[in-house]
């Protein structure tokens, strides 16, 4: 009763729940966070934890910290590695999105990856329960991501949504409001960062950090050959002397560091496709495929997944907000959803 009565004084959330990247949609008023999924937390002499910062700012403190401080990624490949700091970051996000007014009990609708196991299922719910929801709802992210792309879901026509997010790549075939046939893949902006590491390890003995790896990324990075190639500056650790040094890469270089990542986003794509059926499979054709998440943003994208599977890609509009602005408009339902919800 109690938190139903602070329900009263609290909007709905959606929540794109991802690894890279927290976007929180408050009903009534739009998109009022989007900052990465990270938290820095401190410890005291007792061995007692406390938050330090969360989000843009605790990930400027990546790799830059003393011992004492700890700074955590609680999402890994779509899904909560760390409970305890996956519910204190949904607390202060919950908080922040109300003018961290302590004591509200939103209801929330959660995106997640496609396929996840009742395991994994209850530990998203249980987070953000843990973290003051009343009511929590999980939605697919494919699905979701098509709705918040203007794909028309409820007609009794194919189309097809590729998400690439930091953890994973969601792929889904929607039709008559639902997914008929969806793949999800644990390739996607992370994977990327991590081939660019090795190849910067392995072609110049270069010692880079995760942050440095998706900063080249979104500075240089081509799917495709561009018509002037780019360059950019590397800073880094020599692995064999260990003395600092800076080396210049140019996209050409990055394109061969995301090779393996792009072709496996690739071949999952054309597998979803395979299985597609018949009439399903014409209406994509004909409707081509579109293109969501933060990997959408790779230069020359679209294009080179065009190559791969030889159908039209098309970038959607703010392709990273695709899949919380799609939560947003399932939001307005939540009262249907809470009341035929059997899981949650």
């Amino acid at each position: 009763m109690f938190k139903r009565l602070l329900g009263m004084f609290s909007n709905d959330l959606a929540i794109d729940l991802g690894t890279a990247n927290t976007l929180v949609l408050v009903k009534g008023q739009g998109i009022c966070i989007n900052e990465p999924s990270v938290v820095a937390v401190t410890y005291d002499k007792h061995g007692e934890k406390s938050i330090l910062a969360v989000g843009e700012e605790a990930k400027k403190m990546i790799g830059k910290t003393p011992s004492n401080i700890h700074v955590i990624r609680p999402m890994k490949d779509g899904v909560i590695a760390d409970f305890e700091i996956t519910e204190m970051m949904i607390r202060y996000f919950i908080e922040k999105s109300h003018d961290r007014k302590r004591f509200l009990s939103p209801r929330i609708l959660i995106c997640v990856p496609y396929g996840l196991t009742k395991v994994e299922r209850r530990t998203v719910i249980d987070s953000a329960k843990f973290a003051g929801a009343r009511y929590v709802h999980l939605m697919e992210e494919p699905f979701v991501a098509s709705i918040g792309a203007g794909i028309p879901v409820d007609e009794p026509n194919g189309n097809l949504v590729i998400d690439i997010g930091g953890g994973t790549t969601e792929i889904g075939v929607t039709s008559l409001g639902g997914l008929v046939l969806s793949k999800s893949v644990r390739i996607a902006g992370d994977h990327i960062d991590q081939g660019i590491i090795n190849y910067m390890k392995k072609n110049f003995n270069l010692i880079i950090g995760e942050r440095i790896a998706e900063e080249i990324k979104i500075k240089i990075g081509a799917a495709v050959p561009l018509d002037e190639e780019i360059s950019t500056m590397v800073k880094g650790r020599d692995q064999q002397n260990g003395s600092l040094k800076s080396i210049e890469i140019t996209s050409e270089q990055l394109r061969d560091a995301m090779k393996n990542s792009l072709e496996g986003i690739a071949d999952a794509l054309k597998d979803v496709l395979e299985q597609t059926p018949p009439e399903l499979a014409g209406d994509i054709v004909e409707n081509g495929i579109v293109l969501t998440g933060g990997g959408a943003l790779i230069r020359g994208l679209d294009k080179y997944l065009s190559n791969a599977v030889k159908l039209p890609v098309y970038t959607a509009e703010e392709p990273l907000l695709s899949v919380v602005k799609g939560a947003g408009i399932a939001l307005n339902s939540i009262d249907s959803l809470q009341k035929t919800a059997y899981e949650d």
